[in-house]
């Protein structure tokens, strides 16, 4: 059974859809053992607590300085004895440190079909503000492995979403997370759950 951590900072919408897929068979052979967020106000800690999973606040804010945040982090980690870490929404540079912990370990959904899109500021709107600013007609969602670079890990799966000519970026936010983040996260989990997915020289495999 995969155990997971599930790091996340708002409303956890990604983190429900797991939770759902999970329910439903969508995903087998995992759980969802805890929900930490940086944020005391995050919905998501509540969703966990509906679900009778652990949900617990570290916040940077809580510490002196990051590395205490970044330590405090990596050891609620290690003592929950995870086998992976789903970046739902987590709006925090990974150290690594943590990266080093759970090599190939760790997964995050990204709005857009990397490398379109990605990398430092690139986050929440502004990555739909940039791909309508752009006049692209297809964008997406793409789950990876994280690495010590920002979006720069091997990619797991991807899926496009048509863009809208009155699509705005709030439209935009909403149509892909619908279509595709919803879609590819739990799905990604199942395979990793399942033993499906090989990563060779940072190219990922998927063994259906």
């Amino acid at each position: 059974m995969l155990k997971i951590a599930v790091l996340v900072s708002g409303g956890g919408t990604n983190l429900q859809a797991i939770l759902d897929a999970i329910d439903s068979g969508k995903i087998t052979n995992a759980e969802v053992k805890i929900v930490i967020s940086n944020n005391p106000n995050a919905y998501a800690l509540k969703r966990a607590e509906n679900h009778e999973i652990e949900a617990v606040c570290i916040s940077p804010k809580q510490f002196g300085n990051r590395e205490e945040f970044h330590k405090a982090l990596l050891e609620k980690l290690l003592e929950s004895k995870v086998d992976l870490v789903v970046l739902a929404g987590f709006l925090v540079a990974i150290p690594p440190a943590i990266v080093d912990a759970f090599p190939n370990k760790i997964i995050n959904i990204h709005p857009s079909l990397i490398p379109s899109f990605c990398g430092v500021g690139y986050y929440g709107l502004h990555v739909h503000e940039a791909a309508l600013k752009r006049g692209v007609k297809v964008t997406g969602a793409t789950v990876h492995f994280v690495d010590k670079g920002t979006d720069t890990g091997p990619i797991i799966l991807q899926k496009a979403v048509k863009i809208e000519p009155d699509d705005t970026p709030e439209s935009l936010q909403r149509s892909v997370m619908e279509k595709a983040e919803w879609k590819i996260l739990p799905k990604a989990i199942n395979l990793i759950a399942n033993d499906k997915i090989t990563v060779t020289d940072g190219i990922v495999t998927v063994n259906d």
